[in-house]
């Protein structure tokens, strides 16, 4: 960023980005020469990324698209994904990515559930068109990102043509924007619909209260390694460039890539899961690189174990800052700040943290009645992020925010007095064994201190005399000798006595979610 068109984060004004379609115009004024997004050999200035949207927006109305039509996106992350998504943020278009990785007919699937009537594919997608065919039956209404197979429009070919005269669709804040699909692990995916405020406001609010970690500088770079598919991935980009800092997207989570991109990319902050973390210590260079440039790293999808906090204060140095939200509350709602991060451990650390500003939180039983502190109950959230509703089922949306504008989370917990709040786990996972109730999350955070441990997960089966028995699964170091008896005799001092898990499996590794968690539906089938 050159010293004449730094912005910084205090300088700008991010009411005149009421929408999200109006952040590259505006920083393309005033600094259209500094990088936007850089993807691998490619960089994107401001200026050609506000000028791409105009162009981008023209071609998806040339090709038919109106106000609220979805267009559904199949990739990995690219520079041209994020350029679409500015685009479709001006013609008033949902903009709807979906997990690559799914397979071809749970794309087909959610393409179908959104109604899009254009699906845009990256070229890990290019083997899988007689099944996108299925339900794009027109070859124009599949648009492939960098390089296009036969009878199929490349991307930047496709809006070439159209005129980059800025739209003149009236679009709202509380217009629809982003359509996220839940992971399924429990069910048949849900669309969450996220309008302009859900993503913008609270983002607003948040600059003038004292969060270093929020704050972003002149000269910050900031890392997108978390799939589109997820508000972690296409979120994260979003806060990154509402910064006006300089962004740089990896086509996919590579510990290589990662690194490289603190070190020579001079990455300030970044977002990422504990299992990522836990993998990038792992490379052979991760206590070589130079990481004096790194400020922040935020985390969230589970809380990170006292161990792994440790050896990445070692090797990091920087701050820490954890995440706690979800889809349906556009992400992060509440935070654990680097102050409360101790690697020798406090109660704290055990915390999801406290609420951001203009965020609501309460606990509340099976009836909706608020408990007090220190019981625990289902959490729930009044937020301006909080999702406008699940596309298409009423009844689920009405199930899930109630008339006050509450949302109901699934997860319990409960607040301590000074307003932290502390998952137990998810209500859904709660396991009744014997009439106690078990959280496996808490199981769970104890075997995970035991030195031979990697990774673990727990999770419930049926019992004939119990109702259900905890069954847990281990992942042990290479060369442990450790067997189920060893486990239970460490677990003895440490765990209540229905805590103890009746089964323990040994796996080689565990199956995971797109998001780096424990896949918990798997390990049940």
């Amino acid at each position: 960023m050159s010293a004449a068109t730094e912005v910084p984060h205090g300088d700008i004004d991010f009411a005149a980005m009421p929408k999200l379609g109006d952040i590259p115009a505006y920083f393309a004024r005033r600094k259209p020469n500094d990088v936007a997004l850089a993807f691998e050999d490619r960089e994107t200035d401001w200026a050609t990324l506000d000028r791409r949207a105009n162009r981008i927006s023209n071609a998806l109305r040339a090709a038919g698209c109106r106000k609220g039509d979805h267009i559904a996106v199949a990739s990995r992350n690219c520079d041209e994904m994020f350029e679409l998504f500015f685009g479709a943020m001006r013609a008033g278009v949902i903009f709807t990515p979906i997990i690559h990785r799914l397979a071809a007919p749970e794309i087909v699937a959610i393409a179908h559930d959104a109604e899009a009537r254009l699906l845009f594919i990256g070229t890990e997608q290019h083997d899988r068109l007689a099944a996108f065919r299925s339900v794009m039956t027109d070859d124009r209404s599949i648009i492939a990102f960098e390089s296009a197979p036969p009878g199929i429009s490349r991307f930047s070919d496709w809006y070439a043509a159209a005129g980059d005269t800025p739209p003149d669709t009236d679009i709202a804040p509380g217009d629809v924007a982003l359509q996220l699909y839940t992971s399924g692990t429990t069910g048949k995916p849900k669309g969450v619909m996220l309008s302009h405020d859900n993503i913008l406001k609270m983002r607003r609010d948040m600059v003038p209260h004292d969060m270093p970690w929020n704050r972003w500088e002149d000269g910050d770079v900031n890392l997108v390694a978390m799939p589109n598919g997820h508000i972690a991935g296409t979120g994260w980009c979003v806060v990154g460039l509402l910064s006006g800092v300089r962004t740089i997207i990896l086509r996919d989570f590579d510990p290589a890539a990662v690194l490289e991109s603190i070190e020579k990319g001079g990455v300030t902050r970044l977002f990422l899961v504990p299992t990522a973390l836990q993998v990038i210590l792992m490379m052979p260079n991760a206590r070589h690189v130079d990481y004096s440039n790194l400020r922040y790293i935020l985390y969230g999808a589970s809380p990170i174990a006292l161990d792994l906090l440790r050896e990445c204060t070692e090797v990091f140095g920087c701050g820490f800052c954890q995440q706690y939200g979800m889809t349906e509350t556009t992400g992060t709602v509440v935070y654990l700040p680097p102050e409360d991060h101790d690697p020798k451990g406090t109660a704290r650390m055990r915390a999801a943290g406290r609420a951001l500003p203009g965020v609501k939180l309460r606990i509340v039983d099976a009836s909706g009645n608020s408990l007090p502190t220190g019981e625990i109950g289902e959490v729930q959230v009044l937020s301006d992020s909080n999702m406008k509703g699940y596309w298409n089922q009423p009844e689920q949306t009405e199930r899930t925010i109630n008339t006050d504008g509450w949302l109901s989370t699934g997860d319990a917990g409960y607040l301590d007095e000074d307003g932290y709040l502390f998952i137990q786990d998810r209500i859904k996972d709660m396991i009744c064994s014997g009439g106690e109730n078990v959280y496996p999350i808490e199981l769970e955070s104890v075997l995970s201190q035991h030195p031979d441990i990697d990774s673990v997960a727990v999770v419930g089966i049926a019992d004939v005399e119990f109702g259900q028995r905890l069954k847990a699964i281990v992942v042990k170091h290479q060369n442990s000798s450790l067997d189920a008896a060893k486990v239970r005799d460490w677990l003895k001092s440490r765990i209540a006595r229905h805590q103890m898990p009746a089964v323990i499996e040994f796996r080689d590794d565990l199956p995971y979610t797109s998001l780096g968690k424990p896949d918990k539906k798997a390990l049940c089938n």
